[in-house]
C-alpha cells in the first residue's frame, strides 16, 4: 500500500525544506540590497523610515523575483520564458502587498513601541517572508500549472 498522497505532499510550507532553504537564501541576498537601500535612503537622503522601507522593499522585490525565477522555483527554460509575464504580474501583486506589510509593520513597531527602525524592519521582514512571501511565491506566483487529468 502506497502512502504517497500527491496533493498533501504539495501543500505545507515545511514539506519541501530544500525549496524553503533556497527561498530563504535568496531572501538573505535580497535583504542585503533592501536594508542597504533603506539605510542609505534614511541616513543619506533623509527620507522617513516608512517611506524608505516602501521604496527599498520594492527594489528588493525586483532582485528577489530574478533570483526566484532563475534559482529557487526554476523549471525548464522554455516553460520559464513562456510564463514570465504571468509570473511577473502575480509577483508584482504579492510584492506590493509585501512592501505594504513591511512598511506598516516597521512603522507600527517604531511609532507605537519605540523599536529602532532597523530592528523593527528585521523583525517584520522575517514574519512577512515566512508568513506571506514564501507561501504565495510557492503556491501562487511560481506554482506548477495543473495538468489536465485524462478521463
Amino acid at each position: 500500500m502506497s502512502t504517497d498522497t500527491s496533493v498533501e505532499t504539495e501543500r505545507g510550507v515545511l514539506r519541501d525544506p530544500w525549496t524553503l532553504f533556497l527561498h530563504q537564501a535568496a531572501a538573505v541576498i535580497t535583504t542585503v540590497v533592501d536594508f542597504g537601500t533603506m539605510i542609505l535612503l534614511v541616513s543619506v537622503v533623509g527620507l522617513r523610515p516608512g517611506i524608505a522601507t516602501l521604496l527599498s522593499a520594492l527594489l528588493g522585490g525586483i532582485v528577489n523575483f530574478t533570483l526566484a525565477r532563475r534559482f529557487v522555483f526554476r523549471r525548464g527554460e522554455s516553460e520559464v520564458r513562456a510564463r514570465a509575464p504571468a509570473q511577473g504580474f502575480r509577483y508584482a501583486l504579492v510584492s506590493v502587498a509585501s512592501a505594504l506589510w513591511n512598511a506598516a509593520g516597521e512603522s507600527l513597531l517604531t511609532r507605537a513601541f519605540g523599536v529602532p527602525y532597523v530592528l523593527a524592519r528585521a523583525l517584520v521582514a522575517v514574519v512577512v517572508s515566512l508568513g506571506w512571501n514564501y507561501p504565495l511565491h510557492r503556491y501562487f506566483v511560481f506554482a506548477h500549472p495543473k495538468k489536465a487529468s485524462a478521463t
